[in-house]
């Protein structure tokens, strides 16, 4: 074997060895798109629940408790089954429901069965601008309104006009708090240290900073920041492989993308991105694709699908399904499953096409069915089944 390698060595110029080796670096640094085009697939659904209005997230209670649906106008409503679609809940903070703001995520406690937590986030308005705040309720026993609620987080400055607030909860299995946060449609921000647009932010769960925060300590930036340099997060969830955050997010025209979070690291946007402007031009601050110093993403569309919602799947119930990862689709209307290898997407599948729905939000139920919700008025709760093959 060694004599194979040194001859076909002494084949190759030295100058184009070397061009070899430094393309297949490349090529493995290089963040990956699917190994094979997207195909539609078929599935089994049945329409839970309609009649929602425009409902952004959901939330299992324990011990089939029912769910906890977020509706964008300011509503919370919980889902038995029996009993059906509760009225809202009282308790829930006023939200700025204009553009692409109002009541978001909806995420419990890891103490719920304890504490009776449950964590909001919302746009909030000062009269002029808006930004995204996060608090939490105690739910009531009876389960008809949240709580003493308390505001534990909000994005400071206030900058957005209506646009990309984020935002998604993820609890880690240490029990601190990620939320992501857009950058409010203004680009440079997302680069800012000093402000929390265009970030993830890491809390303890009474809304204080862990001391072992990237930044903490640092001059001109903001303790709660996890990560930065990100457009428009309206996905994430903890790989209950790797227990690493996921992360995904709207690119502008294209390059929508997938990342896997660390502490302190540069996502990249507005610097490194895929996409354009919708109007054609590139981005002003773009620098290309890939910038050193920043983190390349794990996966990416080169036209983008605008991606909502993120839920990894790992539930017995349908084998086929193991090692996926679930995606909302808006713009193409489509619930996105991506087969993973590892850190690897290797195969791609679009399901839900056929309804020609919005896709806010999918989630792992704890039947190990998929749940998802459809953004409209009247939107849905649809529960999901691999369809069945012939034979």
């Amino acid at each position: 074997m060694q004599s194979r390698t040194t001859a076909s060595t002494r084949a190759i110029p030295l100058f184009f060895y070397s061009t070899l080796v430094l393309a297949g670096a490349l090529w493995a640094a290089a963040p990956a798109r699917a190994a094979q085009e997207p195909v539609s697939a078929p599935a089994q659904v049945t329409a839970v629940v309609g009649g929602l209005d425009h409902p952004w997230a959901m939330a299992f209670l324990p011990d089939g408790g029912g769910v906890l649906i977020t509706e964008r106008p300011g509503k919370l409503r919980l889902l038995r089954t029996p009993g059906g679609l509760s009225k809202p809940l009282a308790g829930v903070p006023k939200v700025a429901a204009s553009g692409q703001g109002g009541l978001l995520d909806v995420a419990l406690s890891p103490d719920f069965a304890n504490d009776r937590y449950v964590y909001l986030s919302y746009a909030e308005s000062d009269g002029d601008k808006s930004g995204t705040v996060v608090g939490r309720g105690r739910l009531s026993a009876d389960a008809t309104a949240l709580e003493d609620f308390k505001v534990l987080f909000r994005q400071m400055p206030k900058l957005s006009s209506g646009l990309h607030f984020g935002s998604r909860l993820v609890f880690d299995r240490n029990g601190y708090l990620f939320i992501s946060l857009g950058e409010n449609n203004q680009r440079p921000t997302a680069q800012d240290l000093d402000k929390l647009q265009g970030k993830i932010v890491r809390l303890n769960r009474d809304g204080s900073v862990p001391p072992d925060n990237p930044f903490v300590g640092k001059p001109g930036a903001r303790p709660e920041i996890w990560s930065y340099g990100h457009r428009n997060p309206q996905g994430m969830a903890l790989n209950p492989w790797s227990g690493e955050l996921w992360e995904n997010e709207h690119g502008p025209r294209g390059g929508d993308e997938i990342n896997r979070i660390q502490p302190g690291k540069n996502y990249g946007w507005p610097l490194a991105t895929y996409g354009i402007n919708y109007s054609g031009q590139p981005i002003p601050e773009a620098k290309g694709e890939t910038v050193p110093g920043t983190e390349p993403p794990l996966f990416w569309w080169a036209k983008s699908p605008a991606i909502s919602g993120m839920a990894f799947y790992d539930a017995d119930r349908f084998p086929a399904w193991k090692h996926s990862v679930f995606i909302g689709a808006l713009a193409n209307q489509n619930l996105i499953r991506l087969t993973l290898d590892g850190n690897r997407v290797v195969g791609q599948e679009w399901l839900l096409g056929d309804r020609k729905s919005r896709i806010r939000d999918v989630r792992q139920g704890p039947d190990g069915y998929v749940y998802v919700l459809t953004d409209a008025s009247p939107g849905q709760l649809l529960r999901l089944a691999p369809a069945p093959t012939g034979g």
